[in-house]
């Protein structure tokens, strides 16, 4: 008997499964089941995925905390593929619920007019989120829109229209996106005025209304989302004032902590941006009694303190730095410390702990490079522009490309690097002169001190360094124990990267695995044999490092003979006006121009810089003080009567007219020239001669000397007539073309010339030129600079844009001691020009070589090279041919 009543019970109970199955019949069991399956099988587990996929992403999200937040950070189109998986997971289940489970049936979705199954609209809404997570704008709103039309008297229809606007947003359709909030206010306002209007209307009139005409009820659980997005519009409207309206009205709605502590961050930085320092630190400080992530809390710790710091604040401050999981943020401590101390009026204290902020930003290039702008920023309002131009530098060689103001500093560095270079060129000269005049014991006992002092502070650098990368260390350590993952550096990519880079740095990219291995890093020096069959025989030489802190190497700098003394003079005095027209013309300042202007007068001995800082002195008070302008004007006229600048005081259209002379007296010179050619030597003659005894301003005046005499040599078989003209020249003219040239002539009469044929004087070179011969390019490297890691920023460099040509790559020895890195071989001369324009419009791998000596030679020329050593006249060969 019981078992004839449990089947009869079986029976009953598939026959209203499998009655209940059917979606086309609208009864309660049927939506029972089916509106259970809806919710749970898609609904609920598909935005299970999607919550469990954005939570990963945004845990693991490194976030700029130097600029406002995302309210609510998303993806970009690389990020959004390790969601995949999740999302299209959560797309499949909800889109089989909804045809297995629409109540009656969704295969025409078109011709439906109701929905009886109450979860159907939710699933269409997790597959518009979905496709909304995989930036797939287009299906999103194609699914917000379905709802908003097919389930009008549903709250999904509100959600749908947020949606709808968040991702007009992404779209960047700002204004249609206002018009989708813009309706969810206008409905929540609506609905106010009707529960108004329905409070004196009884409960049993109310319910005989038409349900149909009612407006769906507006969902509160979306009013805190709502908020978030009419504030991450205004952001996108770059509208401050609403962002932060919005933002506090959503922290009415908020209840998770971590919401309310992302959204008082928010607050705080837009409230800093717009000056109002108190309520941001309020809200910066309201962060820190929510559970947040650490680096949040940290960043709102920070920020409060640049609001206005107290003794209470800087107490917290530094008790933050003792705590060694802050070892990290060490750098971001003492940035604040410093702007406190500037806060309390301490400049100095501010300095240093700016200093300690870059001495500690081992991996923050944003932090350290605000520490250097800042101090750049100090020196320069105190016209300090050397230091400022270092500080800058440093900023420069470390910010990321991203880093506001970027090109700004880049601007001051080069503007500032001349005056750096002119000061300091003065400076070394005037200090090696000092010790030039002392006796030779001083001299002596004065380097040793020199010695002395710049080892004692080569110990503190790298006491220093020691503790930098001491801090290094523990800021591994710190990272390793911070987690239940295994942290051991084999297991740790973070920590093998950092060290393969570090080591990379030091030995180069090419060690090849062997005993030994660290003498590999050798000199390699070209010899040539005859009969060889390649271009470069080569033997491995240990490096050999030279001490260059002694006596007798520092002594090579100090100029003790006349020409080396005259010379550093030269050099000082060009120095001095160098840095005096950039302060005066760059600058404007004034003081230190004139400063630098006068220095030049103060000189005794004669240099052309004299005249020329004279003059600079007399434009620089001319508009401002006519009595130091006189002063410096009747300097000139006084001890420069016949000069230009003279003429130009006298009258000031004299560089007018001397231009329009100097037009007419270039296009005699040419018709002169064009005479000589055609073998008029006598009308040749009779001109220069003019030129020469009336002229003495005409610019081809050595010119006509040169060709005077080469037209008397050309009339007379005795030469000996042309050496008063050209030994006139040598003596008027050195340092010129013609100087030279005149020189040569002399030698050449000298020796005799047996009869009147004509002289060939065009430059023989060494080198041939031969465009179809294969090429090698020598980079030159500089003294600090590694030819093993060098030689592997340019391997790097081929195999990314040149893997093509299978380049080889190898360092040499030039003459005694420089270093060269050998690229070969390219098939022509096209082909190396080409590589050499990529490899200066390249910053990757090799941007710190594009300063180097360059030079591409072919094969042949390449043996000539090495064999004589003569670089200088393969570079003037080298401009006249390439």
């Amino acid at each position: 008997m019981k078992n004839f009543f449990r089947f009869i019970s079986g029976c009953i109970l598939v026959s209203v499964l499998a009655f209940s199955c059917s979606t086309e019949s609208n009864t309660f069991i049927n939506r029972s089941y089916h509106g259970t399956t809806a919710r749970y099988n898609g609904y609920f587990n598909a935005n299970e995925l999607l919550r469990l996929g954005i939570t990963s992403y945004r845990t693991t999200l490194k976030e700029n905390y130097y600029e406002v937040l995302s309210i609510d950070p998303l993806p970009d189109e690389k990020e959004v593929m390790a969601l995949y998986p999740a999302i299209d997971t959560a797309i499949v289940k909800c889109t089989k619920v909804i045809q297995n489970h629409s109540m009656p049936s969704n295969d025409r979705p078109a011709m439906k007019k109701e929905e009886h199954n109450p979860w159907i609209d939710e699933n269409w809404l997790t597959i518009g989120k979905a496709s909304f997570y995989r930036r797939d704008y287009d299906a999103a709103l194609k699914n917000f829109r379905f709802i908003k039309k097919f389930y009008k008297n549903d709250p999904t229809l509100y959600v749908a229209e947020l949606w709808i606007a968040k991702t007009n947003i992404e779209l960047k359709n700002n204004t249609d996106a206002g018009f989708n909030l813009e309706n969810l206010d206008k409905a929540i306002e609506e609905e106010k005025a009707l529960k108004e209007a329905n409070k004196g209307v009884s409960k049993l009139k109310s319910n005989k209304d038409d349900k149909e005409d009612k407006p769906a009820k507006f969902p509160k659980k979306i009013k805190f989302d709502l908020a978030k997005t009419k504030a991450n519009l205004a952001l996108k409207n770059n509208n401050k004032e609403d962002a932060i309206k919005f933002l506090k009205e959503s922290l009415e709605f908020a209840k998770k902590k971590t919401d309310k502590a992302r959204i008082n961050f928010i607050l705080g930085q837009l409230l800093e941006a717009t000056g109002n320092r108190e309520e941001a630190k309020y809200h910066y400080s309201k962060v820190l009694k929510y559970n947040a992530n650490y680096e949040l809390l940290f960043s709102a710790k920070i920020k409060r303190a640049f609001m206005g710091g107290s003794a209470k604040l800087k107490k917290e401050l530094m008790k933050m730095l003792r705590d060694p999981k802050n070892a990290e943020y060490r750098d971001q401590i003492y940035y604040a410390l410093a702007d406190m101390e500037f806060q309390q009026g301490n400049k100095e204290g501010g300095k240093v702990n700016l200093t300690l902020c870059a001495f500690y930003s081992t991996t923050n290039t944003r932090q350290k490079g605000m520490a250097y702008e800042k101090l750049g920023n100090m020196s320069f309002n105190e016209r300090n522009y050397i230091s400022a131009q270092k500080y800058y530098d440093s900023c420069a060689s470390v910010i990321p490309e991203n880093y506001p103001n970027a090109e700004g500093i880049k601007m001051r560095v080069i503007k500032l690097a001349d005056l750096v270079v002119a000061v300091e060129r003065a400076h070394f000269e005037d200090s090696v002169q000092m010790i030039a005049k002392l006796s030779e014991k001083e001299r002596i006992k004065f380097i040793e001190n020199v010695i002395e002092e710049t080892k004692k502070a080569e110990e503190i650098r790298k006491k220093q360094e020691a503790r930098r990368l001491l801090e290094l260390q523990k800021n591994q350590v710190a990272e390793q124990s911070g987690g239940g993952v295994n942290k051991w550096y084999w297991n740790n990519p973070k920590t093998k990267a950092d060290g393969y880079d570090e080591f990379r740095r030091l030995w180069g990219s090419d060690r090849v695995n062997e005993d030994n291995w660290r003498r590999s890093e050798k000199i390699i020096v070209a010899t040539f044999k005859e009969g060889d069959t390649t271009v470069l025989d080569s033997i491995p030489l240990i490096a050999e490092i030279k001490d260059t802190l002694t006596v007798d190497y520092l002594l090579k700098n100090i100029p003790l003979t006349d020409s080396a003394y005259q010379l550093s003079q030269q050099k000082m005095v060009e120095a001095y006006y160098n840095a005096g027209v950039i302060y005066k013309d760059q600058l404007k300042e004034t003081q230190l121009a004139e400063a630098q202007f006068t220095k030049v007068l103060e000189q005794t001995f004669d240099n052309p810089f004299t005249l020329l800082s004279a003059f600079q002195l007399y434009k620089l008070f001319e508009e401002n003080d006519v009595v130091k302008a006189t002063e410096y004007k009747n300097y000139i006229l006084n001890n420069y009567p016949n000069s230009d600048y003279a003429n130009f005081l006298r009258d000031p259209e004299y560089f007018i007219k001397k231009k329009e002379f100097d037009r007419i007296a270039s296009d005699e010179y040419l018709t002169t020239l064009e005479r000589y050619n055609e073998e008029l030597y006598a009308l040749v003659i009779l001109k220069a001669s003019d030129v020469i005894d009336n002229q003495p301003e005409n610019i081809f005046r050595a010119k006509y000397m040169l060709l005077k005499a080469m037209s008397i040599g050309m009339m007379n078989d005795v030469k000996d007539e042309m050496v008063p003209v050209l030994e006139n020249i040598v003596k008027d003219y050195p340092d010129t073309e013609e100087f030279e040239r005149a020189k040569e002539l002399l030698k050449i009469i000298e020796k005799g010339v047996s009869d009147n044929k004509k002289v060939d004087f065009t430059d023989k070179s060494i080198y041939e030129y031969n465009e179809d011969d294969t090429y090698y390019l020598l980079v030159f490297l500089e003294d600090k600079q590694s030819s093993n890691t060098e030689k592997g920023d340019i391997v790097d460099f081929n195999r990314e844009f040149y893997s093509r040509l299978n380049l080889k790559v190898s360092a040499k020895i030039f003459g005694s001691s420089q270093n060269v890195v050998f690229i070969d071989e390219f098939e022509n001369e096209a082909t190396v020009k080409e590589y050499v324009s990529t490899f200066h419009a390249t910053r990757k791998h090799i941007s710190k070589l594009h300063n180097n000596k360059m030079i591409f030679i072919s094969k042949k020329n390449l043996k000539t090279l090495f064999e004589t050593q003569k670089l200088d006249e393969y570079e003037v060969f080298s401009l006249k041919h390439f």
